[in-house]
């Protein structure tokens, strides 16, 4: 028998133990180029570098089985991820997105489907479920397993490659992108019980308040995705504290100066009246972060210190989260009532750049490059005449295109960009669009 080479007995060792993972990677390096996140990349700007078509058509279409809460994810091979609310079978789901035949699906606890799979370069997802959260690989096998108070429905890439996820109970950390493996002592927004006194104190369910996530309410602690800036380790977290009578967006930051790291907080802007409709989201610059609360007021706030840049009332609720581009247009999701506008962040102030009282708009907006944004909007004068995809140039608001939305109704949860400029429609029913 010859002699094992020591590269050999490295790999073999690694094999048997598990224990050599891969280099660490900066986030440029693990971000997936697709439509990794659910508002498109760290900061929730819901905008794709990639060049849109101005004339697609629809590829294919399926339904999931149950409603759907949180958008899909793309992956830099086309590889679209998608959660649901299904009663019985699998909740988790990928298909591809050549031909939306599925690659794989998986039963998870029921809060999955609170949850958008964050997705790497190697189309690995990262996605909470009640109790913890887990990485699986891109045909569905399991690569870890991180116990954790709540269900996560929020996670982001650091700056340093590693996994920043936020429960809707207020529980932070920071995981090894490879193992699972925590990176800082965990952080609690709304503390810890002291078990020394109080050694009868029950954990929380990790399901509690779940089904308030989604509209902001007050029994969901931290209902909407986090929005961070990996170039400075800074993050934007909504919450709801305790008999509070309205709910904060709060800035902390993922502090690496000391050893071991630490989550440390910057700044509690309360403000968010009825609490938050949509996930913070930030400026291409790092320097504002918007957010609109559940009475229709879009706030922008300067990422410093909280103080408030300016405000404007949309005259509805958004049921989904803006779109904001690197020059700082803004167009905000679409609500019941809640029409196409597009706004103009000019520092202290903000203008109306164009708007389309004749849309109605029932999804999510998204930017592309070359000026081309798509949304869903209704099709017709009436709820009954069902949802159309719009392709519009986002420096007027013309209309470029129409798709319709073969037998669509209600709303839809997400609009998500392929890596050759796919355009994914999440429906709240339970339905995906693609079309190319």
């Amino acid at each position: 028998m010859g002699r094992i080479t020591s590269a050999a007995f490295v790999a073999i060792l690694c094999l048997l133990i598990g224990a050599c993972g891969a280099p660490e990677r900066q986030v440029d390096e693990v971000v997936a180029s697709g439509w990794p996140a659910a508002n498109g990349d760290a900061r929730n700007s819901n905008t794709s570098t990639e060049t849109g078509s101005r004339s697609l058509a629809l590829a294919w279409m399926r339904p999931i089985g149950g409603t759907v809460q949180a958008n899909a994810t793309i992956a830099d091979n086309g590889q679209v991820f998608v959660t649901s609310n299904v009663q019985a079978g699998c909740n988790l789901f990928s298909f591809q997105m050549d031909n939306g035949r599925k690659r794989f699906c998986d039963r998870l606890t029921p809060g999955v489907a609170a949850a958008t799979p964050l997705i790497d370069g190697d189309a690995n997802a990262y996605l909470g479920q009640n109790g913890s959260l887990d990485s699986y690989n891109e045909v569905g096998q399991p690569r870890w397993h991180t116990p954790v108070l709540g269900t996560p429905i929020s996670a982001h890439f650091t700056g340093d490659g590693n996994v920043l996820y936020v429960t809707q109970l207020g529980q932070i950390d920071v995981v090894s992108r490879q193992t699972g493996h925590q990176e800082v002592p965990p952080f609690a927004l709304l503390g810890r019980p002291d078990f020394l006194a109080q050694p009868n104190t029950p954990l929380p369910p990790n399901d509690q308040g779940i089904t308030d996530c989604f509209v902001g309410g007050a029994g969901c602690p931290v209902a909407k995705a986090t929005a961070i800036d990996p170039a400075t380790g800074k993050f934007y977290v909504t919450l709801w504290r305790p008999g509070a009578k309205v709910a904060s967006l709060v800035a902390l930051r993922y502090d690496k100066s000391t050893n071991p790291p630490q989550i440390r907080q910057d700044w509690s802007a309360d403000n968010l009246t009825n609490g938050p409709a949509t996930a913070p989201a930030l400026s291409a610059d790092g320097h504002t972060v918007y957010i609109t609360d559940n009475t229709g007021l879009l706030i922008a706030m300067d990422t410093k210190d909280g103080r408030t840049k300016w405000t404007h009332n949309l005259g509805y609720v958004p049921l989904s989260n803006s779109s904001v581009s690197s020059d700082g247009l803004i167009i905000p999701g679409g609500g019941r009532d809640g029409h196409l506008i597009a706004l103009r962040d000019r520092g202290d102030s903000v203008e109306v750049a164009w708007e389309r009282d004749d849309l109605v708009q029932r999804g999510v907006p998204v930017q592309t490059s070359g000026n081309t944004g798509y949304t869903v909007v209704r099709a017709g004068a009436n709820d009954d005449d069902g949802l159309a995809l719009l392709t519009f140039d986002t420096a007027t608001g013309k209309t470029l295109d129409s798709d319709v939305l073969p037998d669509a109704r209600g709303t839809t949860i997400g609009t998500a960009i392929g890596p050759r400029g796919e355009v994914v429609v999440t429906t709240l029913i339970g339905e995906l669009f693609t079309f190319k």
